[in-house]
């Protein structure tokens, strides 16, 4: 295993794959303040050609964090399929990169070859990519998965309805439904980010929307995002609930912060299965996003795209049904601008999707992150070209609860349009009995007039 390269008359020594791994990526603010990003433009070209020489059983041999000292690392590990990965173990990673590409290859063939292959080397491939590399291999593969309705398939973008209240008063929220809905939002979830999180509120925000959602027959699921302690404690008490949420991250010191571990997140889903509303099998809503390792001092000196990674190969444990990536969410300690949260929002729904993991898209600006909403419409075009399987809608594009920037139910409605996409099938018949989208699936007569649900 050559860890060197020579470039312009130097020689570029790396200590160890992790290093290879982190000195390969594209700029990001959060990797400098780690110390651990290249120095200059040629230590990064040097990274990268080592990177592409290494095998894959190199990446999988070396985690960048130890199996001993971290459960997500042993997820990972546990889960492959030893068969699969003995075909392709010595591939060197731009041969992988090439297969990947390759219009020989269908999605058929990386959904296989998936199963082989560890998180760290999922990250090693998507730093040898360029932006439009990443969204070209994307769209090869449809994760699907079933919780109330069907996510993922061919042709649809649906949307979370996100209609967060800085008091969490089921009146407000519920106007805010009404609107989301009247735009034909709110397929793939109806799903609160709680302003508070105590038992009391978190049942009566849970009987809301489950009377809301039977009331009006609405085929969709719904969720209050509150910790899975909460949820399940109040699930097991007979609140209603499709979904169980949580935070997960790509080192186990990260996801104790979160207080989430594989033992409580099996207890959730089981939770899930035997007191929840839903169908399934998918009963389990995580949300992720590159950062909260390395703003935190618990990345083990390992990059954020790998973390990000190891995150997803950790979550496909669970057979979550939805997973949220929120891109610009932690702030510019992390990604420092709008050309940095574009890389990373397009390397995560590579790799999550390359990973099994059904991915959708949270932009999430932080306000101080140097971004605008122009920058947020080139975002959500190429995430979408790209394929991931839903976007939020909020009311005007910006979070009350939050104060981050974000996409609205116009924007949601206006990429399906401009792509031809359809909300999933069952939300479209809904939403063409009440008016709200014509017979081709675009916005009909009702669109945006809330009032025809009071």
């Amino acid at each position: 295993m050559l860890l060197k390269a020579k470039l312009f008359g130097k020689v570029y020594q790396f200590d160890s794959v992790k290093e290879v791994l982190a000195k390969a990526g594209d700029l990001k603010s959060g990797e400098v303040l780690c110390g651990i990003a290249a120095e200059s433009e040629q230590e990064r070209l040097a990274a990268k050609i080592v990177l592409s020489d290494l095998l894959v059983s190199d990446l999988r041999n070396n985690p960048v964090v130890s199996y001993e000292e971290d459960e997500v690392t042993r997820v990972i590990q546990d889960d492959l399929n030893e068969q699969i990965y003995d075909s392709i173990k010595n591939w060197t990673i731009s041969e992988l990169r090439e297969y990947i590409l390759s219009d020989k290859t269908s999605e058929n063939d990386l959904k296989r070859l998936m199963r082989g292959l560890t998180s760290e080397t999922i990250a090693g491939v998507s730093k040898l990519m360029g932006n439009m590399d990443l969204v070209y291999a994307a769209r090869k593969i449809r994760n699907v998965t079933h919780c109330n309705t069907t996510l993922g398939q061919q042709g649809i973008l649906a949307s979370r309805l996100q209609p967060n209240h800085p008091s969490d008063d089921p009146d407000g929220i519920r106007m805010s439904i009404f609107e989301g809905l009247s735009y034909a939002s709110g397929d793939c979830v109806i799903g609160i980010n709680p302003a508070t999180t105590n038992l009391d509120t978190t049942r009566r925000i849970m009987n809301m929307l489950q009377e809301l959602k039977e009331k009006y027959e609405i085929p969709t699921q719904v969720c209050y995002l509150v910790h899975l302690t909460t949820m399940m404690e109040a699930m097991k008490s007979g609140s209603p609930s499709d979904l169980i949420f949580a935070s997960i991250a790509g080192t186990q010191k990260c996801n104790d912060t979160f207080g989430v571990n594989v033992e409580s997140l099996e207890e959730a889903r089981e939770t899930a299965l035997r007191y929840g509303t839903s169908t399934g099998p998918n009963v389990m809503y995580f949300e992720t996003g590159q950062g909260p390792e390395n703003a935190g001092n618990m990345h083990y000196g390992a990059d954020m795209a790998t973390l990000e990674a190891r995150t997803y190969g950790f979550g496909r444990h669970f057979a979550p049904f939805i997973v949220n990536d929120v891109v610009g969410f932690v702030g510019p300690e992390v990604q420092y601008d709008a050309k940095q949260c574009t890389r990373s929002m397009l390397e995560d729904v590579f790799m999550a999707k390359m990973s099994g993991i059904p991915i959708g898209t949270d932009i999430a600006f932080s306000s101080h992150v140097k971004a605008d909403y122009n920058d947020n419409d080139v975002v959500m075009m190429a995430a979408s070209l790209a394929g991931t399987e839903y976007w939020i809608g909020v009311p005007g594009a910006q979070d009350v609860t939050t104060y981050n920037m974000d996409t609205s139910f116009h924007d949601c409605a206006a990429m399906r349009r401009m792509l031809g996409l359809h909300t999933i099938p069952e939300f479209e018949k809904w939403c063409q009995k009440w008016g709200i989208l014509d017979e081709d699936g675009n916005l009909g007569e009702n669109a945006g007039d809330a009032s025809i649900f009071l």
